[in-house]
Parts: structure tokens; sequence; C-alpha cells
């Protein structure tokens, strides 16, 4: 089985470039072990953006969060990647991972279309 794509919504991969090295590291690596059909190691379910939204928690000087949807069969969508400031999940960052996972789905109406 090949690896399944990673599609890049928005701005996330260039919000996760801008992570500092080692939490950059550590969602790479989470995010090829989704890739493979694996779970990553410490991730949870984030409904409020949309159904199947997973959010990969990260620690490294500090929490860093990326949203992802792996529930389609061709690609996973990595919808908004962010450094967590409060113990609860920004509404800013729902409403831009409910956004993008607007567009995810979009995307994905439009691979049926063709």
């Amino acid at each position: 089985m090949s690896d399944k794509p990673l599609a890049w919504i928005g701005s996330s991969l260039d919000d996760l470039r801008q992570f500092p090295p080692e939490a950059k590291r550590k969602a790479g690596l989470e995010l090829r072990a989704i890739q493979r059909g694996q779970e990553p190691t410490d991730f949870r379910p984030m409904p409020a953006p949309g159904s199947g939204v997973q959010e990969i928690r990260i620690r490294a000087g500090g929490a860093y969060r990326v949203f992802y949807v792996a529930k389609f069969e061709e690609v996973i969508y990595v919808l908004h990647a962010f450094q967590k400031k409060t113990q609860k999940t920004a509404k800013q960052d729902i409403e831009i991972g409910q956004q993008r996972y607007r567009i995810a789905q979009q995307y994905q109406q439009a691979r049926k279309r063709r």
C-alpha cells in the first residue's frame, strides 16, 4: 500500500513551517505515520471543525496543534497548524478549521466528479 498524499489547505503548510525545529520535526513524524495508515502518538478527535477531524498534539517548548482529516480514501487534508497558548482551543482556531474543512469537502466533491 502506498502512502496517502497530504493536501495542505490554506496557510497550513506555511504555518507548520513556522513551528520551532523540534515541534516541526515531531509534526512531520506524526503526519508521516498518518500517511502510512498508522495513528499518531498523541491525538484526539476534534469534531468542532467537522466530522472526522483529528488534532495532533505536539509538546516541544510549547503546545502545538495540527488539525487534519484522513477519512477520505485518496488524500489526507491538513487543515490548520498553530501554537496553542491557552488550555482551551481558541475560537479563532476552530473557525479556521471549520472554513478549511468546508474547502476540503469542496475538493473532495470535485475529485468525485472527475
